[in-house]
């Protein structure tokens, strides 16, 4: 009758005798069904983007240290408003990059340690301090050791965050929005680089830093008086009536029917989780667990040799270094302005189209990008041309090159590392894999200079847009679509038990 009622279905008419009543013809006879219709529970959305939204204050605190040494190099450069009172040497300046990075790497450890024995929310409250310590150290300094100090204490903060607070929004949020707010870690991140890049130019060295001060004192007060810990994480702490509150106060409802079901999925994902929890090893003694390693640190490795930490550090020296017509700090200014808007429009995009497509188009778009901008860099160093008549050419590269990778590759390897792993291996897997991936981070940013010496920055971004065309092969050859799975349909897939295609029909 199944069969036949999606064959000869020609009429529905809503709201008959408490349900849906839909007609069918059947061996020419009509038949009449009554569909109830199953009320939803009465929660709203609302509480759930404005607890991701404060939760990545924190994230916007990382673009500002992201984006600091942008505005701030080429002070330390010179001796204008140089608060050192000398001028830093090139190593120094490499050192200063790249020790955030270094820290970054280290960061996911101290994550993997305290989210499980802490809680996500005082992880992410603890991992703000070191941030605040940084930033009173740039104010004190009165020599570069000040700054190296900082930059590694601000990395360890970026390192934290990037791992926990995509783990602490992927359990906060329903499946169907959950693709959206785990962007929003981009979004963030992106307003706080503009916010370095639109600030730190006009302003003084101290006020710039003394602005940087706000947005995580802000965090610590909003984000520990208003936002609840993860019913995830409180399950898993025994304390099933605090989890019970907090996802109440996530749906925005009062009456515990509401999220009664979801709240016994979560029962059942952390009963599951503690019974069979697992080390590190254990991720390459299960078939799914090691495909969502691969795939996870993969995406996050083709991150960071797509060379986004180069232009986000460096992005002023190399607009100088083009000869640009316009100021460099005006065109990164605009480069921070793209960002913002490319990133917004990945939060509506990734629930549409889809992570897979966004991240091919990324990876297409970067390389393009770079691979024109290794040319131009090619005409001017290598074969000595004047290139005047080109100048507007490094923007157009690196305004495509930003806007292709805030569609797909800044924000969606977060996101998919938040979502891939089970919660018995989720804080081991993703501060191993958020490891890997600052430490890529920290060796492009210290040795690109060594590199850009050996075979120019026409060879240095030729290197990132090949591998930007090796990350595509990757996504489309290896990377199941996740947008709109819950975080079981994922496991079913990465474990080879349902396809994408199964999981649809099954949910028709």
């Amino acid at each position: 009758m199944a069969e036949q009622r999606q064959n000869y279905k020609y009429e529905s008419v809503a709201g008959q005798e408490g349900g849906d009543v839909e007609k069918y013809r059947v061996h020419d006879e009509e038949v009449q069904v009554t569909v109830m219709q199953q009320q939803k529970p009465s929660t709203s959305r609302t509480f759930q983007y404005i607890a991701a939204c404060t939760a990545n204050l924190a994230g916007f605190t990382c673009g500002i240290t992201l984006g600091w040494t942008s505005p701030v190099l080429p002070k330390l450069e010179t001796l204008q408003d140089n608060p050192l009172g000398a001028i830093v040497s090139a190593d120094d300046s490499g050192w200063i990059g790249s020790l955030l990075p270094l820290g970054a790497a280290l960061g996911p450890f101290l994550a993997g340690a305290l989210s499980d024995k802490i809680g996500r929310k005082r992880t992410l409250l603890y991992g703000n301090l070191p941030f605040i310590v940084g930033l009173v150290l740039n104010i004190m300094a009165t020599s570069v050791n000040y700054f190296l100090l900082s930059r590694f204490l601000c990395g360890i903060a970026v390192g934290l965050t990037f791992t926990v607070l995509p783990m602490y929004v992927g359990e906060i949020a329903e499946d169907e929005i959950r693709g959206a707010l785990g962007t929003l870690l981009q979004l963030f991140t992106t307003l706080g680089l503009l916010f370095s890049f639109g600030v730190g130019p006009y302003t003084t060295f101290t006020t710039f830093n003394v602005a940087c001060l706000v947005v995580p004192v802000v965090f610590l007060v909003t984000f520990f008086l208003f936002i609840p810990e993860s019913p995830y994480f409180l399950l898993q702490a025994g304390n099933e009536d605090e989890a019970e509150a907090a996802l109440m106060k996530l749906r925005s409802t009062t009456e515990v029917q509401d999220v009664k079901r979801e709240l016994d999925d979560m029962k059942s994902s952390v009963a599951d989780a503690l019974a069979n929890k697992s080390s590190f090893g254990d991720i390459f003694k299960n078939k799914g667990l090691t495909r969502a390693y691969i795939l996870a640190n993969g995406l996050l490795v083709f991150q960071q040799v797509s060379g986004i930490n180069i232009v986000l550090f460096f992005a002023q020296s190399i607009f100088q270094d083009a000869g640009v017509a316009l100021a460099p700090e005006i065109c990164t200014i605009a480069i921070g302005t793209v960002q913002v808007v490319a990133s917004g429009a990945s939060s509506v995009l990734i629930d549409r189209s889809g992570k897979r497509f966004l991240l091919m188009l990324s990876a297409l778009g970067m390389a393009v990008s770079q691979m024109v901008l290794a040319y131009f860099f090619h005409l001017k160093d290598d074969k000595g041309e004047d290139v005047t008549s080109l100048s507007w050419l490094p923007i157009c590269c690196l305004v495509g090159y930003i806007i292709t990778y805030c569609l797909g590759f800044g924000p969606i390897p977060w996101a998919v590392m938040g979502e891939m792993f089970p919660a018995n291996v989720k804080s081991v897997a993703s501060t191993a894999t958020a490891a890997t991936c600052w430490f890529f981070g920290f060796l492009i940013t210290k040795y690109f200079g060594i590199v850009a010496a050996l075979i120019g920055k026409s060879g240095s971004f030729g290197v990132f847009g090949v591998c930007c065309v090796v990350g595509f092969v990757f996504v489309y050859k290896f990377l199941p679509e996740t947008s709109g799975k819950s975080l079981q349909e994922i496991q079913d897939i990465l474990n080879g038990r349902s396809t994408t295609k199964d999981v649809e029909e099954e949910k028709n």
